[in-house]
């Protein structure tokens, strides 16, 4: 049990890789706050598939972009949590594609609200109590589209690239108060944020995935599992990226 007795805060956890981490954390003995921002049928869900898993949870409503909000979701995960947050996952986010000639500047606004100063937002609320427990792991939920670039995600590449920059400065702040802070970018994985995209452009896709197959929530939660696990405890300010070999294709 990896997590006995730790609390995590996940964003946006009430679907897609948000929910895998949330029961994968669960499964390693970690209480979770599921954090989520409109659908409350689908948060629920998650926290009894978190309870299967044997651990406790309880769904926090709140939109990350908002400052106000965000302080009202720490305050609640932090009295959950007996006052302590162990474990941040920054996984909320939105696609709003297009290409860039079509893209509004409402469309980049808002993508890069949530995304990114979602996670600022969170992250900073989150610091004070880790440095007061000298004890955190923070993990950034980027993408390939960060650190390569994909045509018609303008808006979604560069939160996601400045997300990473965010990460590796977090862990020069933090390091001296055992808070380590890392990202991963995953690669093509099926969710309800990614499913048009991909059907629309498996063709193309799959032939730059060496292993030959989407990646699945699963594949990423493990990732986040391990870097917010001890056994990451002398990794920070890096980068794991989930694609099936595709970025190094």
């Amino acid at each position: 049990m990896e997590f006995a007795g730790r609390v995590a805060l996940i964003t946006g956890a009430a679907r897609g890789i948000g929910r895998a981490t949330a029961i994968r954390l669960a499964q390693g003995g970690a209480r979770i706050a599921v954090n989520y921002k409109g659908n409350t049928a689908a948060a629920e869900e998650a926290k009894r598939l978190v309870e299967e898993a044997g651990t406790s949870a309880t769904t926090i409503q709140g939109d990350v972009s908002l400052e106000a909000d965000v302080d009202r979701v720490v305050r609640e995960a932090l009295a959950f949590g007996g006052g302590r947050i162990d474990i941040l996952v920054n996984n909320a986010g939105i696609t709003r594609d297009d290409l860039l000639i079509r893209m509004t500047p409402e469309a980049w606004d808002e993508v890069l609200d949530l995304n990114l100063r979602g996670a600022f937002l969170v992250t900073r609320a989150a610091m004070r109590p880790m440095m007061k427990q000298r004890y955190g792991r923070i993990v950034n939920v980027s993408s390939v589209a960060g650190v390569m670039g994909n045509a018609g995600q303008a808006n979604y590449a560069a939160a996601k690239a400045g997300l990473i920059g965010f990460t590796k400065t977090v862990a020069r702040e933090m390091a001296t108060r055992n808070v380590t802070c890392n990202a991963v970018a995953p690669g093509f994985v099926p969710t309800d944020l990614t499913n048009e995209l991909l059907d629309r452009m498996k063709d193309t896709i799959l032939p730059q995935i060496p292993l030959g197959r989407f990646g699945t929530v699963q594949d990423v939660a493990n990732g986040i599992a391990f870097l917010a696990s001890d056994a990451a405890s002398y990794i920070t300010g890096q980068v794991l990226v989930i694609d099936g070999g595709m970025v190094t294709a």
